[in-house]
């Protein structure tokens, strides 16, 4: 059996590349898929290969116009594929059209896999937002070539309804629950050690719409809500990354700006997902902005509170019913008031959290349970 993966894989977005080390993960432990018969296609296959160990070739090839560019990808593409039997388009939140090429981009491939003799599944993806005719033309096409399509969430299952797919949904956990954890977190009396993740919020160097007002005030509130939680319950901060080297920038503008540098750490390497798990273990309570800093946190065991910088995040904390522990990212300033939640109900927020943990690890795998049990799929 040999597998093709597809998704937003090569960037240094430690998120995504969780989602991969799952997945890859997944399908060698409950698959039963050599680590030889398993192909990527990823913005960076140098950095793939090297990172997971596996074959990797372009996801897109790039040549004059972006017609010839398309041309070239489905051409080189094909080649491949037509040496696949199954072609996975997933995880992450590929179903989208927020940016312009993604939902071309993943729809062509998907349909080059199904003309070239793949059996295709949309597998553990995010769906939104949908907002434009092109996108939803494009990610209808993406679904009705797949045999199989699993979402990582109700929300993105009820938005794939809404746009008029009538294809059965399945809903599935995130498959970077699926990554390896060598230590879990391991309960403590007290919140002494707190790890924090951030994002270039309305940044110039990274938002598409930059707004420095807004960036400034995001700043602020970090590093005030950061030196209260520092002066109140004297707290060590740890700062580490899932974006490379954009969050790396964003906690240091954090850090510039507080009072308490002696009681902080910057982790400013390029974290892989295994290690970013190890460094959540290793914090009491992890304050996570970017989604995966928040799953591979659970994933250790390890309490959460969620700063919703986009839907997705709130979704999440929804989902391990946790919505008491997430603020909205315009109200940074309200962290403190749910770390003395935290305080209070700490015996009660690391069980819960373990439990939550170990029943998201079965559910990720039972992911590619449901692909095993597609006859048209694997197995």
């Amino acid at each position: 059996m040999k597998v093709g993966i597809i998704g937003n894989y090569g960037h240094n977005n430690n998120g995504d590349e969780a989602i991969l080390a799952g997945l890859i993960h997944q399908l060698i432990t409950v698959g039963k898929v050599e680590k030889e018969n398993i192909v990527v296609f990823s913005n960076n296959p140098s950095n793939t290969k090297d990172r997971h160990g596996v074959s990797s070739y372009p996801l897109l090839y790039k040549e004059g116009t972006v017609l010839k560019s398309g041309w070239k990808t489905i051409r080189e593409s094909r080649k491949i594929m037509k040496h696949l039997d199954v072609l996975i388009v997933g995880g992450g939140g590929l179903l989208m059209d927020m940016y312009k090429r993604d939902a071309p981009l993943y729809s062509v491939l998907g349909l080059t896999g199904k003309f070239s003799g793949c059996r295709v599944a949309v597998h553990g993806v995010g769906a939104g937002p949908i907002t434009t005719k092109t996108g939803t033309f494009f990610i209808k096409q993406l679904i009705r070539a797949s045999s199989s399509v699993a979402v990582r969430d109700e929300k993105s299952k009820k938005l794939l309804q809404s746009i008029g797919v009538q294809k059965d949904i399945n809903v599935i956990y995130d498959p970077a629950f699926s990554v390896p954890v060598q230590q879990p977190h391991q309960r403590s009396e007290q919140i002494r050690n707190v790890g924090v993740t951030a994002v270039p919020y309305f940044s110039n160097y990274y938002w598409p719409e930059p707004n420095p007002a807004k960036y400034e005030a995001y700043l602020q509130g970090m590093a005030q809500s950061l030196d209260e939680l520092i002066e109140t319950h004297n707290v060590n901060v740890t700062f580490f990354s899932t974006k490379y080297p954009e969050d790396v920038q964003v906690t240091k503008d954090i850090a510039t700006s507080m009072k308490y540098h002696e009681r902080l750490h910057i982790l400013e390497e390029n974290l892989a997902p295994e290690d970013i798990i190890e460094v959540a273990a290793a914090q009491d309570l992890v304050i996570g902005t970017r989604l995966h800093s928040l799953i591979l946190s659970v994933n250790a065991q390890t309490p959460v509170i969620g700063v919703e910088y986009h839907q997705k995040v709130k979704d999440f904390m929804s989902e391990i019913n946790k919505e008491s522990y997430s603020v909205a990212i315009d109200n940074v300033t309200d962290i403190p008031a749910v770390f003395e939640k935290a305080v209070e109900e700490w015996g009660n927020l690391q069980e819960e959290t373990e439990s939550v943990s170990v029943s998201l690890k079965q559910s990720a795998a039972e992911g590619m349970n449901l692909l095993l049990a597609e006859r048209t799929i694997l197995g």
